[in-house]
């Protein structure tokens, strides 16, 4: 099994450590840079190309969002995600956060082990929108402009696609939509790559915009 390569970026040092420690201690997981401000983790990021990329939303200088910005919009940093990271699980940044491009977001005071949960669902492809907060997260965003979200009407789904983005829509992950339907969660991957690739999302957390901004699930 691969490694998975994160980033930290976090100008506090306590925090930044804190998650350092927790990620190294863990097997198959290695931290590959740090950074206490925007620019730095724009650097670091396009120095060591990591799988995930943990990115406080409030940093001097350059803050998270913008320097989300600029990693999604490198292609070279094409398969690199990005997860935000925020106090409170709605806050105002959130919300730009994901239409800069970010797969989602983590509370600081998120318990270790939802931590290392969460880094491995990024770096799966998933997008880190939880059940418990992706109905008020999408209700309140789909009602924001944004030119960088997806815009096709979605016609173009097979009955299963449908279905299949029905549900990442709802919060399930590739595994409990894989029990509902019984078929294997690499045949679920599929079917919401195929999605994504059809309505232009750039990951699954654009999906589940998408899916809300056109009326495929009811916010």
């Amino acid at each position: 099994m691969a490694v998975i390569r994160v980033v930290l970026a976090d100008d506090q040092l306590l925090v930044r450590s804190g998650f350092a420690a927790l990620l190294r201690a863990e097997t198959g997981i290695t931290v590959v840079g740090e950074a206490d401000d925007g620019e730095a983790a724009v650097a670091v990021v396009a120095e060591t190309v990591p799988d995930v990329v943990l990115m406080d939303v409030r940093m001097p200088g350059l803050d998270g969002i913008e320097a989300t910005r600029r990693i999604v919009a490198d292609e070279r940093l094409s398969e690199v995600r990005v997860v935000m990271l925020t106090t409170f699980d709605l806050d105002e940044y959130v919300f730009d956060a994901l239409r800069a491009g970010a797969s989602g977001f983590l509370l600081k005071h998120t318990a270790p082990a939802d931590l290392l949960q969460a880094v491995r669902v990024v770096a799966a492809g998933d997008a880190l929108l939880s059940p418990s907060v992706t109905r008020r997260l999408i209700a309140e965003f789909t009602a924001r402009p944004s030119a960088s979200l997806p815009r096709a009407d979605g016609s173009a789904f097979t009955e299963r696609e449908h279905e299949v983005v029905q549900r990442v829509a709802q919060g399930m992950s590739n595994e409990e939509i894989a029990r509902e339907f019984f078929i294997s969660a690499a045949t679920v991957r599929t079917h919401v790559s195929r999605a994504m690739s059809k309505v232009h999302a750039r990951d699954r957390a654009q999906l589940v915009v998408f899916a809300y901004r056109s009326g495929l699930v009811r916010a």
